[in-house]
This record gives structure tokens, C-alpha cells and sequence, in this order.
């Protein structure tokens, strides 16, 4: 834990993708053909304090949605990658564009095709319910499943490495 603490105090950047993630990876269709995902309200705190603290949140995300794009205005989400299968190339540009090191990046995906991102970035993270291989090559697995607080729980990470959190809680005192 202690190596991922180290990397944590340097990222300046959190990229997420979406499907299995900031949501429980299920796809709702309606009989109209509408798109339909569930996101916590935990995940959508958490992406505000580490926004507040001065870390940036990005999606990257291999599927495109009206819904999505929604979703990360409200969350104040202005870097928004979607329809990017090759999520590294998606990640790559994102780090170019911001002149970055891939260092100052935490990356969070449960599946295959986020693994080259997760390995590339400076701290690579999978949620509780990722698929075994990808969390074999993370540097660090949520305690939390996809969709149901797991980006809450990367955020606050990343706020108690960077010695933040506390001052994120007391706000609301």
C-alpha cells in the first residue's frame, strides 16, 4: 500500500472509464430504444472534492451517450473522451494535450479494454468487481464495486495521500 500512496501524491489527473465503473456495467435499454445507467451519488462527491482540490477528473470511455455526456456537465466533467475503444491512444492524446507525465495520472477501468491504459498510467486502479486479469496488473483494486462507490473511494485515496482529505470532510461541518 505504501508504493501506492507514493504514486497517489503525485497525480494531478483522473481519468475514469465509464461502463463498470462510474456505473454497475449493466445496460438498461427502453422499449423506445432509450439508454438508461444508474450512477452514484457517491462517485459524483468524490469527483467533486478531488476536482475542488485541484485534481482533474476525464472519462474515457468506449461507448458514446447523450446520457453520459449529461452526466459529466454536472459533475463539471470537461474532459470527455467517448467513443475511444483504444482507451491508451485516448489516454495518450489526453496527457499530450495537458502536458502531463503519465506519472501524474491515476487511471480507473474493470476491464480488457482498459488494461494498456491502467498499466500506462502512474497509478493504474481497477474497482472490486474488475476482471481477475486486470486486476492482476493494477497497482491497487477498490474495496467497492463499479458504479456502487468505487471512484468515492479512488478520490479519497488520492485526497489522504495528498494530505486533502481532511480539509474535503471539514467543509461540511
Amino acid at each position: 500500500m505504501h508504493a501506492v500512496i507514493e504514486k497517489a501524491k503525485l497525480i494531478k489527473l483522473l481519468a475514469m472509464d465509464v461502463d463498470g465503473v462510474l456505473t454497475d456495467g449493466s445496460l438498461y435499454f427502453g422499449n423506445s430504444g432509450e439508454e438508461i445507467k444508474a450512477f452514484s451519488i457517491l462517485d459524483g462527491l468524490g469527483i467533486k472534492l478531488v476536482r475542488e482540490a485541484g485534481i482533474r477528473p476525464a472519462i474515457i470511455t468506449g461507448r458514446s451517450s447523450q446520457l453520459l455526456a449529461r452526466r459529466a456537465a454536472e459533475l463539471k466533467i470537461d474532459l470527455i473522451y467517448q467513443g475511444r475503444e483504444d482507451k491508451l491512444v485516448a489516454l495518450t492524446e489526453l496527457r499530450s494535450d495537458l502536458g502531463l507525465e503519465l506519472s501524474e495520472i491515476a487511471y480507473v477501468g474493470d476491464d480488457l479494454p482498459d488494461l494498456s491504459a491502467i498499466v500506462a498510467a502512474g497509478l493504474g486502479i481497477t474497482v472490486a468487481n474488475g476482471h481477475s486479469f486486470v486486476a492482476r496488473h493494477a497497482d491497487w483494486q477498490t474495496d467497492a464495486r463499479g458504479g456502487q462507490g468505487a471512484i468515492r473511494e479512488v478520490c479519497e485515496l488520492l485526497l489522504k495521500a495528498q494530505g486533502k482529505l481532511n480539509a474535503a470532510w471539514e467543509q461540511f461541518l
